[in-house]
């Protein structure tokens, strides 16, 4: 552990038990939230370069148009 980390720790530790449990969960909620974050990059970034490359050989190919966006 951190020093950082073991300094927060300690620092809450000194909360009422409703404040340490409602952090423990704020915690545990944004690690979970992390994890499933990491697991849908990984998951999608096969089919993301699968995407690119057929958008390069669109382009290489001819097959693309310039986006018109209205402005100079």
């Amino acid at each position: 552990m951190t020093e950082m980390l073991d300094k927060a720790f300690r620092q809450a530790s000194r909360l009422p038990d409703r404040e340490q449990d409602e952090l423990a969960a704020f915690i545990l909620a944004e690690l979970a939230d992390e994890r499933r974050w990491s697991e849908t990059l990984s998951a999608s970034s096969s089919r993301l370069a699968d995407l690119a490359a057929e958008a390069r050989r669109e382009f290489e190919a001819g097959e693309t148009h310039s986006l018109d966006l209205g402005g100079e």
